[in-house]
């Protein structure tokens, strides 16, 4: 790798020297792009890989100008002269940046074909654009620092690594086998809803896995011993056969029946608790189809040699209900995405601190800064107290396992193939399963995660045993895991209880696991001491010793993990007294904060105790958005002195699983005390930059923690939401339920009116209110039809579950909540898609009734529009508002009433009335076309994209703003306008 590394950047300098000065769009783009692809990365037919000048369809022939449909890469090259943040006049008379028309183009084609990155080029600099998030803005790699960066650039290439890929696609079948067998194995249980049913299936599930893994990875001597040994069973007697099975691998070969069958015989001691004796579990009979599944589907036709224990614990937990799932807010990680946690977190450090010691060039001082580097790695501690079915802990496993493969490569051939000056795995291998700790409230996941540990460590055994030559006995399992069921916001995190199954150092170099404790244990060692135990010997003596419980305090290196995805109005009652038991009852806005923070607050609290832990947790983007940026990291960063060391800000979270969970999350490394890591910044595909600071909303800023406010910051209009009726529907009609009503009731006519909410607005259609808040009951009594809706409502009121909907009762024909303007208003939606440069706002006629939906004012003017449809406005408003999935959540106490206006002279307000007034003008050329139409930035008309480009000057002018400022350097500059006006107050 070091080495492909190092020939890539000679290649990318040289590619730089030689284009250093050139590029002509037409003449030369081809021979530059397939020079990079070639020269740069490796891509031996790169005139297969990339295409030139594919046409599309607009008003008008187009044609893209190089396009990988591999990699989903659409390139916008121009000439070296040309800005490529500048807009240039298309032949249609608008006016695009290189960008823009891209996207344009990208629009046209088919939906599978449309690129997930936009590269513009000019031969000088690439600017890439990531298109899961379309208004973020991209980052930017110079040709003359091509050496040194050309690795920002792989996305071109990187189709995906195959291997994983593999282990991908065999994992999740492998889950999809499971999935089957569980369903049908349900369906043989006489209860099959009961709760000990469905522990028994999930123990059995287990069981079932570990036989079929351990066959094919020859644990059990053959790769068809579990299949042959079944099928000499007629199915009705296979459930007979697997107890007799469990208990055989659950006993040491020197305990069992001397007269144990041949089959049985032969099967090794398995230990470990995994066919420990369990009374709930119930083996149900088995059908002639759940033969043929498990004996030739599951281990004839399948190899479970390949599966990756990190994604196979995740599909196998998919066989779980979706709906317990769900509840339980799990979401199952892909190794890509496991590895954005603990690589900055801990493991990129390891790598690199493992090349410096490979290029020691004194032998002797390599070999011991190794040995010392081993027992550095095999020292740290790990925690995940929300692990699910382990894939963080197993893949932190198997990468310090690969690492401490590689090392002992390197010291295999330093010591000339000796055994390392003592014998056996135990001394070889100094990683081991017992560093890593889980907490998970779902016991089938804790079976879940400690197979696929066990797993994991079979598969690096396999691998050491490649590099040494060694063989190294599996069986029995004598590693232990401290991998346990419970509420992790109900038990303290580094409190242990710990047994006998701790390793102990007994002696030097020498490493002792006890097992269970009627198991024998081996003394190499004249004289040690075991749970204050002495025992001499003077040779190799087998000892009973006593089983000793005791709660030990656990220090950890690294606690990581991806907690459960709740948000603050989706939790349960328990869920909610979890996070009482957490901030306590005293905390402010608790009901405000998602789940998840508990998690934070807890690691936080551990972290504060002991400076040199470090955080790493994946969240959903909520708590670095809104209110929850003070609720949650001001007390951290304040009270707790923790502050961030990494984040990978907002991105799409993919799940391994069968039914895939798509959430949009960011990833937080943080830490107390020490303040020396760098700081690293991540953008959706993972580019870094090292910044100098990192505040709650993940940005480059200093901390600022924009809390809710009731009232305005500055003096401008007061702003709520629209009406909020309460009805179950009663006074709501679509334009043909209004005209059949009225049809019925001809006297209701004239009480209905307009209704629109954010939809409505955004896409211009309207439903129709029925208001009757102000009829007299003489005149209600004349519309039965009329009536009845009122009673409806009543009745609603009257059976809901909460005090304050049934006292609205009393009043019918009234709204919970009632804004009606006498005037006209402006309008803002609460929720608008992230995909628009722009929030779609407008002014309404108020004849026309709003609903919650969005937020409305009477008295704002042509400037409270310019300045809220700017640019400044809404790059605010995108740093602290918060989403609705990825979609902008526009509030009132947060966005708005936060937001730090201008102090303009009246010549600038004459102004921005101006360039508002010209924004309205422009819509008003297109009547038929929706707000979605026109803030869709890839076809939005010239002339009102020309509105607000001078509207957003304007607004720029009256903060005192350069126009060349960007998106974040405007934010930065808004927090410290508005942190003088909250210490100024």
């Amino acid at each position: 790798m070091e080495h492909t590394d190092n020939k890539r950047k000679k290649a990318a300098k040289k590619f730089a020297e030689f284009w250093k000065g050139k590029g002509y769009e037409k003449g030369e783009s081809a021979a530059f792009w397939i020079s990079l692809l070639k020269d740069v990365f490796q891509i031996d037919h790169p005139e297969q890989f990339i295409s030139f000048e594919q046409q599309v369809k607009l008003d008008h022939t187009a044609f893209i100008d190089a396009f990988i449909p591999s990699t989903h890469v659409m390139i916008e090259q121009k000439s070296i002269e040309k800005d490529l943040g500048a807009p240039v006049r298309q032949s249609d008379g608008s006016s695009l940046t290189p960008f823009q028309q891209a996207k344009r183009y990208a629009a046209e084609l088919p939906y599978s074909q449309r690129p997930r990155w936009i590269v513009t080029c000019n031969f000088r600099e690439f600017w890439i654009y990531d298109m899961e998030q379309p208004h973020g803005e991209p980052y930017k790699v110079l040709l003359q620092n091509l050496e040194k960066e050309y690795y920002r650039l792989q996305f071109l290439v990187d189709e995906g690594n195959a291997h994983l890929k593999r282990e991908l696609e065999v994992s999740v079948k492998a889950g999809d086998l499971v999935g089957v067998i569980y369903d049908k194995l349900l369906a043989q249980y006489l209860n099959p809803n009961d709760a000990e049913t469905l522990h028994s299936l999930n123990v059995l599930c287990v069981r079932l896995v570990f036989c079929l893994y351990a066959e094919d990875a020859m644990l059990f001597g053959s790769k068809t011993a579990f299949h042959d040994y079944l099928s000499h069973y007629e199915a009705r007697d296979i459930r007979r056969a697997l107890i007799s099975l469990f208990d055989v691998l659950d006993t040491p070969i020197d305990k069992r029946d001397p007269y144990l069958e041949d089959n049985l015989k032969a099967f090794p001691y398995v230990n470990g608790g995994l066919f420990g004796k369990d009374e709930q579990l119930v083996i149900p009979q088995f059908t002639d189809e759940l033969k043929e599944l498990l004996l030739t589907n599951a281990s004839d036709d399948f190899d479970w040699g390949e599966i990756s224990p990190t994604i196979f614990g995740a599909v196998f937990e998919s066989t779980l209900n979706p709906d317990t799932r769900r509840k339980g807010g799990m979401h199952y990680t892909s190794i890509e995405n496991i590895h954005k946690v603990i690589d900055p977190l801990f493991f990129n450090g390891l790598v690199q601190e493992f090349k410096r010691l490979k290029k020691i060039s004194n032998k002797e001082k390599r070999r011991k800064e190794l040995y010392a580097f081993q027992e550095r790695i095999a020292s740290l501690v790990f925690l995940d107290p929300a692990c699910g079915s382990g894939n963080f802990l197993t893949e932190t496993y198997l990468s310090l396992r690969r690492l401490e493969n590689a090392i002992i490569k390197e010291l295999y051939g330093l010591e000339a193939k000796r055994d390392f000056g003592f014998e056996g795995k135990d001394s070889l291998i100094k990683v081991g399963i017992h560093q890593f700790y889980g907490i998970e409230i779902n016991d089938f996941a804790v079976d879940v995660a400690t197979t696929a540990m066990w797993i994991a460590e079979n598969q690096m055994l396999q691998e050491t045993e490649n590099i040494t030559g060694c063989a190294i006995e599996m069986l029995p399992l004598k590693s232990y895991l401290n991998i346990r069921k419970g509420n992790a916001l109900r038990v303290p995190w580094d409190e242990w209880e710990i047994t006998d199954n701790i390793p102990t150092i007994f002696a030097k170099n020498a490493y002792i696991y006890p097992t269970q404790p009627e198991d024998a244990m081996i003394v190499s060692e004249p004289t040690i001491t075991y749970n204050d135990i002495d025992i001499h010997a003077d040779k190799a003596i087998t000892y009973n010793v006593p089983k000793k419980i005791q709660t030990r305090v656990v220090h950890f290196d690294y606690i990581m993990g991806n907690p459960p995805f709740i948000g603050a109005r989706m939790m349960n009652a328990e869920q909610k007294e979890d996070m009482i038991h957490v901030f306590g009852k005293q905390w402010k806005n608790i009901g405000n904060m998602d789940y998840v923070c508990s998690w934070y607050y807890k690691a936080a609290k551990l972290a504060q105790q002991d400076e040199h832990l470090r955080v790493a947790f994946v969240s959903t983007n909520s708590i670095t958005q809104g209110e929850q940026v003070a609720n949650l990291w001001k007390p951290i960063m304040e009270t707790l002195n923790g502050h961030i060391d990494f984040a990978f800000r907002t991105f799409r979270w993919d799940s391994e699983s069968t039914l895939k969970a798509h959430v949009h999350c960011v990833i937080i490394g943080f830490s107390c005390g020490d303040t020396s890591h760098p700081k690293l910044l991540f953008d959706s595909q993972g580019t870094v930059t090292e910044v100098a600071h990192i505040n709650g909303y993940l940005a480059d800023m200093p901390d600022v923690f924009v809390g809710s406010r009731t009232t305005p910051l500055c003096a401008v209009p007061q702003i709520g939401i629209g009406n909020k009726p309460i009805d179950d529907g009663n006074y709501l009609f679509t334009e043909d339920e209004m005209k059949a009503f009225i049809q019925k009731e001809p006297k209701a006519e004239k009480y209905f009116r307009k209704w629109i909410g954010a939809d409505e607005f955004i896409n211009r259609w309207c439903r129709y209110c029925l208001w009757i808040g102000d009829c007299t009951p003489d005149e209600l009594r004349k519309m039965p039809n009329v009536v009845k809706r009122v009673q409806a409502v009543r009745s609603f009121r009257l059976n809901s579950k909460s005090d304050g909907t049934k006292k609205l009762a009393d009043r019918p024909t009234r709204f919970h909540v009632e804004n009606m303007p006498e005037g006209n208003y402006l309008l803002i939606p609460r929720v608008s898609s992230e995909k628009r440069k722009y929030v779609p706002i407008g002014f309404i006629d108020s004849s026309i009734l709003s609903s919650d939906s969005v937020h409305i004012t009477e008295s704002a003017t042509l400037y409270h529009f310019g300045i809220l449809t700017s640019s400044v406005h809404n790059a605010w408003m995108r740093m602290v508002a918060g989403r609705l999935k990825s979609d902008y959540r526009y509030s009132k106490d947060i966005v708005y009433n936060n937001f730090p206006w201008p102090q303009p002279t009246d010549k600038q307000i004459r102004t921005i009335e101006e360039t508002a007034q010209a924004i309205l003008s422009a819509r008003a050329l297109y009547p038929n076309s929706s707000l979605a139409d026109l803030y869709d930035d890839v076809i939005m008309p010239i002339e009102l994209r020309k509105a607000h480009q001078a509207n957003d000057k304007a607004v720029m002018q009256a903060y005192g703003f350069s126009t060349k400022m960007t998106e974040n350097e405007i934010v930065s500059a808004l927090f410290k306008i508005y942190q003088e006006l909250v210490e100024n107050e």
